[in-house]
């Protein structure tokens, strides 16, 4: 919009670093949620969605963790069937037995392996239908949105709840879901398969676990505050490049290279020297975690080894290497539950503000009236109409405006006048505070939205178009029109005859905003656009203002024929194009100043006359 009544057009906004963590996308960090349990609760709901897949997921995994659990008993029976004779030192092993021990471990480990392959491929499937779920009922929400949530919220912010935050949420349901349950399950199954070899060793497990929390929380602190500066850099190290690209051809014309690469190589270097010390203390890491762990093992096999000397009951070489192994399962868990506590609160975080987009009123849609688009002769109406878009701030007053079918009527104002949001209005973009508007004596409050908006085309000052063919691009205005009268459409709109010139005509695929062509040939298309749609009311909001004059004649002519035997409304800033409008009205302060025709309102010489005066005087208006 061009107006500063309106507030200020959002901007994309990119999580520092992509939003996924340090080096090795390593998840330090975590946005908390507001109200972690009533979003946990609704995510779950999602999640009962695909009830039979949870429930196969998890009776998979309490099948995977048991097996696995059995593992070191297999293993501790094994080397049981080993014998020393004390008095001679002969050893004597009973084959059958430990032919059977084995051949039960390897079949154990092989279903384990396939039951584990099975939960991944079914944690992925429900992961993705999730995911699926919540993507397509967050578009189907923004699609119901109104204009002014748009207007007042960030578009990146509203990006990235459809991205990562769905990623976010994806990636908890795939792996944090499986990893919890085997965690629990592993936790307390080894802790009591190790009370049932010995009391004494379980105690000295148990002991070490205090000192390797505190110190990989220790450890943490120092890692999270330079991962999370790293994100920061990393952040701004995109902006710089992106910044740099998209504005190429400034920083050249003004010779400022050296410049842009003296300030991206400082960030750069702060960035290098960040990861430098992350990584130190990342590597820090796993050496001292692994000191512990050997600390662990040495403890608990001396201890056992003392054990065995004294001859404890029950105490063998195979139960002191099966409590190795537990204790390892022991500790392991409570590892993989703090490694998942920043990604499930991440998740919570991601789902809560999925949640929140999904909870905001839809665009208020209250029409009733069976009138079809084909019944309208476009008469409007605007009675006694006042609106602010922040309280308090009047942007119209008291608003009274007729317009009769057919007729051209131009708006124009100083900026902040008020010009676009009678648009805003008419179209129900925003609804008035107060006053009333109406189409051929109806209240558009009691018409249909869809009725509403297949009444009215508007072609604005920045032309949307889509990474698709010239064609679709056309038929966006009527989507069931026939080629022949997209054809048409873009004869009237005198866009044919560049069209033609393409290699591909009407199949020429268009990039992004349809920066192929130039800002003439897509503002002809938007036209050809609205003529298909064939509106009884068109807008045009400064659909020249940023073309030269050369292509704004091309255009003017589009437009005319557009315009033929169509209620029209012109926001213009250029003057010259709306001199043969019938009438011509003049905001000043969200209200009417004057109005006429141009050259009734050149002779009274007000508000009007000054503009023209300015504007051709070669001011600024």
């Amino acid at each position: 919009m061009a107006e500063n009544e309106r507030r200020e057009a959002p901007k994309i906004s990119m999580r520092p670093g992509g939003g996924r963590g340090g080096p090795n996308n390593a998840r330090l960090t975590a946005e908390k949620p507001k109200n972690a349990g009533r979003t946990a609760k609704r995510l779950i709901e999602y999640l009962g969605r695909s009830r039979f897949m949870v429930i196969l997921i998890v009776v998979l995994t309490v099948a995977v963790t048991v097996l696995e659990l059995f593992g070191p008993r297999f293993q501790q029976k094994a080397i049981d069937t080993f014998h020393v004779d004390t008095a001679t030192g002969a050893v004597t092993v009973d084959m059958r037995s430990l032919t059977g021990f084995l051949v039960l471990l390897v079949v154990f480990n092989l279903v384990s392996a396939g039951l584990g392959l099975l939960t991944g491929r079914l944690g992925a499937r429900l992961s993705q239908r999730t995911v699926y779920l919540m993507r397509r009922e967050l578009f189907a929400k923004i699609t119901r949105l109104p204009v002014s949530y748009t207007d007042t919220h960030k578009h990146g912010d509203i990006m990235s709840r459809m991205t990562n935050d769905v990623d976010n949420v994806s990636t908890a349901v795939s792996q944090s879901l499986t990893t919890l349950i085997s965690a629990l399950l592993t936790l307390a199954g080894a802790f009591v398969m190790m009370l049932s070899y010995s009391w004494v060793m379980t105690l000295v497990a148990v002991v070490t676990i205090p000192l390797t929390v505190a110190v990989s929380g220790t450890l943490g602190k120092f890692m999270r505050k330079y991962y999370k500066r790293n994100q920061v850099l990393l952040g701004q190290l995109n902006g710089q490049v992106e910044e740099s690209v998209t504005g190429y051809r400034t920083v050249v014309a003004y010779n400022r290279e050296a410049a842009a690469v003296e300030k991206f190589s400082g960030i750069s270097d702060e960035y290098r020297k960040c990861s430098i010390k992350a990584r130190v203390w990342g590597s820090v890491m796993g050496p001292i975690m692994n000191f512990l762990g050997n600390l662990q093992y040495v403890l608990i096999a001396a201890t056992g080894g003392w054990l065995v000397i004294r001859g404890t009951p029950g105490v063998t070489v195979g139960s002191i290497q099966a409590m190795l192994q537990y204790s390892k399962s022991f500790t392991r868990p409570i590892n993989m539950i703090a490694n998942q506590y920043a990604s499930i609160l991440t998740a919570l975080a991601g789902a809560e503000r999925i949640f929140e987009m999904l909870d905001s009123p839809d665009e208020a849609d209250d029409g009733t009236l069976e009138v079809t688009p084909g019944q309208i002769r476009g008469n409007i109406e605007f009675s006694d109409v006042c609106f602010s878009y922040v309280k308090d701030k009047p942007v119209l007053k008291h608003l009274d405006l007729s317009v009769a079918a057919g007729q051209k009527v131009a708006i124009v104002g100083a900026t902040g006048s008020g010009k676009t949001t009678v648009v805003n209005l008419l179209t129900r973009f925003y609804e008035a505070d107060s006053g009333r508007i109406t189409i051929d004596g109806l209240d558009i409050d009691d018409l249909p939205l869809e009725t509403l908006r297949n009444t009215i085309a508007i072609v604005l000052q920045d032309t949307v178009l889509f990474s698709d063919t010239i064609r679709n691009n056309i038929k966006y205005g009527r989507l069931e029109a026939t080629d022949e009268e997209m054809r048409y459409a873009a004869s009237t709109a005198k866009a044919d005859t560049f069209i033609e010139r393409l290699p591909e005509g009407y199949d020429t695929m268009l990039t992004e905003a349809g920066s192929n062509l130039s800002q003439g040939q897509r503002q002809l298309l938007s036209i050809s656009r609205a003529v298909l749609a064939d509106p009884r009311i068109l807008i045009l909001d400064e659909a020249t203002s940023s073309v030269d004059t050369r292509t704004e004649m091309h255009i003017q002519q589009a437009m005319l024929a557009l315009m033929k035997n169509r209620t029209s409304l012109i926001i213009a800033h250029r003057l010259s194009t709306i001199r043969d409008a019938d009438m011509i009205v003049v905001l000043n302060g969200g209200m009417i100043a004057e109005a006429g025709s141009h050259e009734e309102l050149l002779k009274l010489g007000g508000e009007y006359y000054n503009l023209y005066r300015n504007q051709f005087a070669g001011k600024e208006t």
